[in-house]
């Protein structure tokens, strides 16, 4: 469906104004839909995020300031989120022995399995990316970039 269509608007300033009005819509939508298919297994996208970047790290520890630095959504909590996976046994918290200002934190195994189990659902096939192919995916990509350059 056209932008125009979505959100009832016919005329736009500029093509600068369109796109940039496309993108955040388009952001919020996918954010819409991949919530929803995660809500079922008790995540948020945040937490889904730091399990991520969990698994990434695995099996060495991350901090805080670690997963704030790699968080797709800067304005998210680390720590809450932190807590409420740990409430699920998803990651542990321990005291880095060669910090103990620093608290180590790593992906359970069940936190691994989770991963495991919803490995689809943010794959960008679900989401509406299969509309285009491969080609087109990369060029939005390296457009997205580009915006951010």
């Amino acid at each position: 469906m056209k932008l125009e269509d979505e959100i009832q608007q016919r005329a736009f300033k500029n093509a600068y104004q369109k796109a940039h009005l496309n993108v955040v819509f388009t952001a919020g939508w996918l954010q819409q839909r991949l919530a929803a298919a995660f809500k079922p297994y008790g995540l948020t996208l945040p937490q889904y995020n730091v399990l991520r970047i969990l698994r990434g790290q695995h099996p060495k520890p991350a901090t805080v300031n670690l997963l704030i630095e790699r968080m797709l959504d800067k304005t998210s909590n680390a720590s809450r989120i932190v807590d409420k996976l740990e409430a699920k046994h998803l990651v542990t918290r321990q005291i880095c022995p060669s910090n103990r200002r620093a608290v180590d934190i790593r992906i359970t195994e069940a936190g691994l399995e989770l991963l495991r189990q919803t490995e689809s659902l943010a794959d960008g096939q679900s989401q509406g990316l299969h509309n285009l192919s491969a080609e087109e995916a990369a060029q939005l990509s390296d457009l997205l970039d580009k915006i951010r350059d």
